[in-house]
């Protein structure tokens, strides 16, 4: 007996429990439940008043015994009021938690209930309007993160990557290159197994499409048949299942272009094309896009401007990072925008563009690029490997930046990958520091402000 009620008040927790999880405030469960309960409870009187006409107007004595019996007439009138409603709240109850379990079943993750998801969507939902800018697999990693915290992030990619499969496409079909934005929509996708997978799968050399990506052919295709690149990309994020966007920073066919210094030479060099600037041996010493005044893309600008944060970076500082910024209508919106700005310093420099390059390195060279460029803080990395890396130059962190900027440094190397950033440490230390200059924060870290290692 002592097991069997313990068993039924453990049990009995366990509802009430659950039901106060689906009356947690802002999942818009409590106004639907109130509006079910008041259709249930014009029901019920309409059935009280068919019930309570019969009974008076019958003389059947077994017909009144059992009116008598169901409506429990010999118990006080409070205690029927208590025992009906009781049990039809239950009833209620059950019945909607079961519903919505069975339609939302498709959707739910196996082993996680389904308030949890629900949970987890509205807050995410109601996240911040994030506006993440750069290219390559640093920015992919970053919308990777930070998805978990938002469905309100924008990514915004250059159009300039003219090597690989993305510069066959763009040289051969006069499409922009879709690579650096089929990266960012694979990392948006809500559901990264297998059909991301598929999207990201390259065919091989044999194949007959020179070793394309399938995401790349997709939006190819989805090109021709829509008739624009930014409608490909939109249809793409459809079939992903994207929380967010990913927009390119302009339409225009633009080339990245280069004045390097070479080694051992005392004249500098002109160099165009992406591919071509990052296989050189040498100091870039000034960068630019042609043509030189490309329109940005209007709903690129829009976003900057409504964004709560703008985050840039991480990134190849040269070739994907600073091609968005050279779009001269994205610079003034960032210059324009109430948003905070945080700049996220890369781990590891990349050979062909910021060999020896510190953390204060790459903003002075977003500086002497793009004029009166100001960021609320800088994001460094500060956990170096123990061991030095082969071919793989940590970005060091300096001193030198305190004097202008606010720095954060805190270890956000990747385990498996210690040149990239851990996805997860990166998203979670950035809405960090963003809740903590605009709201409650949930985990702050400032111990880690402007204290290198």
């Amino acid at each position: 007996m002592v097991k069997l009620n313990a068993e039924i008040r453990r049990r009995l927790k366990k509802i009430g429990s659950t039901i106060s999880l689906w009356l947690t405030p802002g999942i818009g469960i409590k106004r639907w439940v109130l509006v079910v309960l008041a259709g249930a409870t014009f029901i019920a009187l309409g059935f009280a008043v068919v019930i309570l006409d019969l009974y008076r107007e019958t003389d059947i004595n077994w017909l009144r015994l059992i009116f008598n019996l169901i409506s429990l007439s010999t118990l006080p009138r409070w205690l029927r009021a208590l025992i009906f409603g009781g049990t039809g709240l239950l009833v209620l109850l059950l019945g909607l938690m079961e519903l919505n379990r069975s339609i939302l079943k498709p959707f739910v993750k196996p082993g996680q209930p389904v308030i949890d998801t629900l949970t987890d969507f509205k807050r995410r939902a109601r996240g911040p309007r994030i506006v993440a800018i750069g290219g390559g697999h640093g920015l992919a990693s970053l919308l990777r993160g930070l998805k978990k915290y938002t469905h309100n992030l924008t990514a915004i990619v250059t159009v300039a990557d003219d090597g690989g499969s993305s510069g066959e496409l763009r040289k051969n079909l006069g499409i922009l290159p879709p690579g650096d934005i089929r990266n960012c929509l694979t990392a948006l996708a809500d559901d990264e197994e297998m059909l991301s997978q598929v999207f990201q799968y390259r065919f091989g050399e044999r194949a007959g499409v020179n070793g394309h990506s399938l995401g790349n052919l997709f939006i190819s295709a989805l090109t021709d048949i829509k008739g624009s690149f930014e409608d490909a990309v939109a249809e793409s994020g459809k079939v992903l299942a994207v929380r967010g966007r990913v927009l390119p920073s302009t339409l225009h066919d633009v080339m990245l272009v280069a004045e390097i210094k070479l080694e051992n030479q005392e004249q500098e060099v002109k160099v165009v094309g992406e591919s071509t600037i990052t296989n050189l041996e040498g100091a870039i010493n000034h960068l630019w896009l042609e043509p030189s005044n490309p329109l940005p893309f209007p709903p690129a600008v829009q976003a900057i401007l409504n964004a709560d944060l703008i985050v840039i970076g991480p990134g190849s500082l040269y070739t994907s990072v600073l091609p968005n910024l050279l779009v001269p209508g994205l610079a003034e919106a960032i210059r324009a925008s109430k948003a905070l700005k945080f700049m996220v310093c890369n781990v590891a420099n990349q050979k062909g563009e910021t060999q020896g390059y510190t953390c204060s390195d790459h903003i002075r060279t977003i500086e002497r690029h793009i004029s009166e460029t100001h960021f609320d803080l800088i994001i460094c990395n500060n956990k170096l490997p123990k061991e030095k890396l082969t071919d793989v130059e940590m970005v060091l962190p300096d001193a030198r930046l305190e004097e202008q900027y606010a720095i954060y440094y805190a270890p956000l190397t990747d385990k498996q990958n210690p040149w990239r950033h851990d996805p997860q440490k990166l998203a979670e230390v950035i809405t960090d520091l963003f809740y903590e200059r605009t709201g409650p924060l949930t985990s702050t870290k400032t111990e880690n402000l402007a204290k290198p290692v």
